[in-house]
């Protein structure tokens, strides 16, 4: 297997939705096994053991102080530092464990507007771009946040 989606957020958190709103759409891509994680990501590591994916796409609303919608592939060195969504481990000690099963991890972020009530038109504007990029693997499009 090439490509294996873990999609993170709350669906009730405004733009933390993005995740779960990305696995809606990706799911309908029949060669990526997409995961909609919801707030748990580390509940599906087994899944993403089983599939032994040679790319994993960890997808989630990121702090990362740019404007509202704005996506960014975050590099392994600047997520500790940085405010992730609402789920239970961080994502950094999450990487840390599935790198050990998977050759390459990106991490992509979507700056949120807002972490309550419903999905912006802004970030899901921009989700759907990012869906584009991943069926097209045009993921070399995406900034790396600096």
């Amino acid at each position: 297997m090439n490509y294996l989606i873990m999609c993170i957020g709350n669906r009730e958190g405004g733009d933390d939705a993005v995740g779960p709103y990305i696995a809606d759409m990706l799911k309908e891509k029949s060669d990526f096994v997409v995961l909609d994680c919801r707030t748990v990501p580390e509940n599906f590591t087994g899944v993403v053991k089983k599939h032994s994916p040679k790319n994993l796409i960890i997808i989630d609303a990121v702090e990362m102080n740019l404007k509202p919608g704005e996506i960014r592939i975050v590099p392994k060195e600047k997520i500790g530092v940085m405010t992730i969504s609402t789920h239970g481990i961080p994502i950094s000690v999450l990487i840390g464990y599935l790198e050990q099963y998977v050759k390459n991890i990106f991490f992509i972020g979507l700056q949120p507007k807002t972490m309550s009530g419903e999905i912006t038109d802004v970030v899901k504007k921009s989700a759907d771009k990012l869906v584009e990029m991943i069926k097209n693997k045009k993921l070399d499009q995406i900034e790396t946040l600096q």
